[in-house]
């Protein structure tokens, strides 16, 4: 049991909503350290093919083991939440992450990162789920998109300490050393989830017992059946898929090599300009969240952001250039209106039941790192289909048209969106399950 929140609990029994605020942001810090590490590449791109000597269809692969081990698991993560206790969960998963951070940045080889990698995408498997687990216990639906919305930002901001904060740190003490100091963060965090995090109000327990019991009766293979056969989850996770492309793209993977070799920045501005992409989410994510339930639709900023992103992308690619400043409002703009995306969590939570929330959001998540698992190598092929086989300081040059031919991936991605979210089943902001 947490010892911080019970014990406020018991002090005044009035302070729920300050503790359902402190609990659920608590829980996100597992998405927030999970973001950083997703990203992380990015920042040590070139280090890491200098290093490893390999090349971006060989760092792709690499990066991706995140996404197969994290998809992979996803559905079964959703049941784990929606049947055990949610904060022995989170430590587990935290656990996992710190401990595969820690060995990245000791691997000696290849195939040792890899395994690392792995073992992060495991824990990371449940970050979002338990996220909005805890927040469907501790707020009412009508508040779901807003705070489905901040614990999202929490992980555009761990994906915002990824770039520009992260690439200081490569600068001034070498990338093994920032991986070790990312490490200790994650134990940091830990302690923190320890004493904070609990699954629920005291009072609400009866609940869950309530609930345990609906799900043993409906059965484990009925449940996940309702969840699969259900049209709308997998059109809102694929919406979140495609709106999603450009954090794996640019902000994972991809965009300070793109900008440092394309429109000539150096490191630290090129980092700067991606990290942009992560500001314009942390503003973004609440947003469109709120924005959402304000007009008490979902469907509609779904299809409209889809429109805006397609424009913008088209700009940041094809623009002629352009500068500094106008890189980073583009980005930032980029950043802002994916966030969209987020909508796809509380209305796939509408179209399902309650107890079911855990599993069917994972069907949206699965999707999503389905998005970074094949992107990612396929991105990386797409680059080095059109490399020349120049190389500066141990790190492969690509052209400007080898860069055009993997971004092509974003455009096309933004217009089968926009499909997806017109044939999405409106839910004006309220459950469509009836008991």
């Amino acid at each position: 049991m947490a010892l911080l929140t019970t014990a406020i609990e018991r002090k005044a029994p009035k302070s729920e909503y300050f503790l359902a605020w402190l609990v659920s942001l608590s829980g996100g810090l597992l998405f927030f350290y999970e973001f950083i590490q997703l990203n992380i590449i990015n920042s040590i791109s070139s280090q890491l093919m200098a290093n490893f000597h390999i090349n971006a269809g060989e760092l792709g692969r690499l990066s991706s083991l995140y996404f197969y081990f994290n998809a992979g698991l996803l559905f079964v993560a959703g049941n784990l939440l929606d049947r055990f206790a949610t904060r022995k969960l989170i430590l587990m998963a935290m656990t996992f992450c710190t401990l595969g951070t820690f060995g990245f940045g000791l691997a000696k080889t290849v195939f040792f990162a890899g395994l690392c990698r792995a073992l992060i995408g495991l824990g990371g498997s449940f970050c979002f789920l338990s996220g909005v687990r805890l927040a469907s216990r501790w707020f009412p639906p009508r508040k779901m998109a807003v705070v489905t919305g901040l614990i999202v930002t929490m992980a555009f901001i761990g994906g915002w300490v990824a770039q520009t904060p992260a690439t200081l740190l490569v600068t001034y003490f070498g990338w093994r050393e920032m991986m070790m100091l990312n490490g200790c963060l994650g134990v940091v965090l830990i302690i923190w989830i320890w004493f904070v995090v609990q699954d629920r109000p005291t009072h609400h327990f009866e609940k869950a017992t309530e609930e345990y019991l609906q799900l043993k009766q409906q059965g484990l293979w009925t449940s996940i059946k309702m969840v699969l056969s259900n049209k709308q989850n997998w059109l809102g996770g694929l919406y979140t898929c495609l709106l999603n492309l450009p954090i794996f793209l640019l902000g994972a993977m991809w965009g300070r090599m793109y900008l440092e070799q394309v429109d000539g920045f150096n490191a630290a501005r090129a980092s700067f300009i991606c990290s942009m992409l992560f500001l314009g989410s942390i503003v973004g994510a609440p947003l469109m969240g709120f924005i959402s339930d304000m007009l008490q639709q979902r469907r509609l900023p779904m299809l409209v952001s889809a429109i805006l992103s397609l424009l913008v992308v088209l700009i940041i690619i094809y623009g002629q250039d352009l500068t500094f400043i106008q890189l980073s409002i583009l980005f930032f703009i980029l950043g802002l209106i994916t966030c969209s995306q987020v909508i796809s969590y509380p209305l796939v939570a509408e179209h399902n039941q309650g107890i079911l929330t855990g599993t069917a959001v994972s069907i949206v998540s699965m999707i999503c790192l389905l998005g970074g698992a094949l992107g990612l190598p396929f991105s990386g092929w797409l680059l080095d289909l059109g490399w020349d086989h120049k190389v500066l300081n141990g790190a492969p040059v690509y052209s400007v048209q080898a860069y055009h031919q993997a971004m092509l991936i974003m455009p096309i991605a933004f217009v089968i969106g926009f499909v997806a979210a017109y044939f999405v089943k409106e839910t004006y902001c309220r459950s469509q399950v009836h008991s």
